[in-house]
């Protein structure tokens, strides 16, 4: 049942997705007087398909959701009645073909920018950029970090939780700049360190880089009493419920929280004997943390959650959230953002900066939209965002059969007076085939190590 929900979560946000992006071309093609033969969402045979309007359209979603497409009429792909001719793709003037290719993408980007607005103003909550542990040696030591410090900027960026940190120190390591903290100490007085990015972008992927600079986040001393129990999930199963306290497993008594963190992370598909106090009764349980992909390493999980005392909560807890003006710009910056992220990502993979093992695969995306779906709408959406805006950056990459490539021959056509040769475009998609088909195989290849 929890394959079947994952894999329900990444087929809703795909087809989301994929019909924005080809509701773009469609759109627009209307718009620029290009008849349109057919939308669909999907390849192969159609689980449905409907015939509407006066141009008698045909709509449908196909049996794979892996992509989609938007069928105009065009003279290279069949006879085209003469009454019909200035409804051709092909006959339309170059700037309304460069539109109707680049609106995909751009819809793409639109709705990332939609979806950063609301979650914007529903507030992202996170934990604050607390630090607890300062590894000894390490380049956050050495600049003059402390344990109970907390992050409040990244180089001038307000950083309310410590994921909006991170994401910024992300920035930062791809452009190889020193990075500057400023930071406010347990009694109130604030500094700036500067620490060195050197070496950083080879831990892209693997763990938070911020975790890879020496600090970690302050983790309150919890007593490891179980709080949430995520349905369906392992602990769930294996019958664990909220208010059960873990005293020992496999023999090893279990000291607080984090120490059970721990021992299920370092545990993936070992069977586990507890020892569990429940209503002040002693009991005896079995459970078999489940295997998942953690960057490039594979840790237990449980699907569980501590009981955490009012007081922490209230201590831990930090929320972003905009009015809905101010949210505005926010979003337009977050998609600018991770655009320029992407981009710089895929231009250090090339050049051997940023590891291949980073880009993930059908069975990654499974997962990532199973679990964020399993957190709630905010962590869904912005899954939902980040997914829309690598669909809209991967498909402007100048590569043939992309629309990159479509739109790249638009430009050579507009410098050259006159359009490319249909062999020179024939060869170049042939070309862009095989780069995909190189890019997807590496993709699913780290997926299959991640998993086995």
């Amino acid at each position: 049942m929890n394959i079947l929900y994952y894999i329900g979560a990444v087929i809703a946000a795909l087809g989301l997705l994929i019909a924005i992006h080809e509701f773009g071309h469609y759109w627009v093609a209307r718009r620029m007087g290009v008849k349109v033969l057919r939308f669909s969402i999907g390849f192969g045979r159609p689980l449905w398909q409907r015939v509407a309007g006066a141009d008698r359209t045909e709509y449908a979603i196909g049996l794979l959701p892996v992509g989609g497409y938007v069928k105009m009429l065009d003279e290279r792909e069949g006879a085209v009645a003469p009454e019909e001719l200035s409804r051709a793709f092909n006959r339309k003037p170059l700037y309304a073909r460069t539109a109707i290719v680049a609106a995909g993408p751009l819809f793409n980007f639109l709705f990332a920018i939609i979806a950063y607005w609301f979650i914007y103003i529903s507030g992202v909550p996170g934990i604050k950029p607390l630090i607890g542990e300062v590894a000894p040696g390490s380049v956050a030591e050495l600049a003059g970090v402390r344990t109970g410090d907390e992050i409040i900027q990244v180089d001038n960026q307000e950083t309310p939780t410590w994921d909006a940190a991170g994401m910024s120190v992300v920035e930062r390591a791809m452009d190889k700049e020193p990075l500057t903290l400023r930071l406010r100490d347990e009694t109130g007085g604030e500094r700036s360190v500067t620490l060195d990015t050197a070496g950083l972008l080879a831990q892209m992927g693997k763990q938070d880089l911020l975790i890879s600079l020496g600090m970690r986040p302050y983790s309150p001393p919890l007593a490891a009493i179980v709080g949430d129990v995520q349905e369906g999930g392992v602990a769930a199963q294996a019958g664990l419920r909220a208010g059960d306290r873990i005293l020992s497993a496999n023999g090893q008594e279990i000291a607080d929280w984090l120490a059970w963190v721990e021992f299920v992370r370092a545990s993936p598909g070992i069977p586990l004997a507890l020892q569990v106090e429940r209503d002040g009764q002693l009991m005896a349980s079995s459970i078999t943390p489940a295997v998942v992909s953690e960057g490039s390493a594979t840790v237990g999980r449980i699907g569980a959650a501590p009981f955490v005392p009012s007081e922490f909560t209230e201590k831990m807890r930090a929320v972003q959230r905009y009015q809905p003006l101010a949210a505005i710009g926010a979003a337009l910056n977050q998609t600018w953002k991770m655009s320029v992220l992407t981009l710089k990502a895929i231009g250090r993979m090339i050049i051997g900066e940023v590891s291949l093992e980073n880009l993930s695969g059908p069975i990654s995306i499974v997962q990532y939209a199973g679990q964020s779906a399993h957190s709630g709408l905010t962590a869904f959406l912005s899954f939902l965002a980040i997914f829309s805006v690598s669909l809209a950056v991967l498909n402007l990459l100048p590569i043939p059969v992309l629309d990159g490539g479509h739109l790249l021959y638009y430009g050579l056509e507009f410098v050259l007076g006159r359009p490319l040769s249909e062999q020179a475009q024939l060869a170049g998609q042939k070309i862009g085939i095989m780069i995909l088909m190189l890019l997807m195989s590496i993709a699913l290849y780290n997926d299959l190590m991640r998993l086995f």
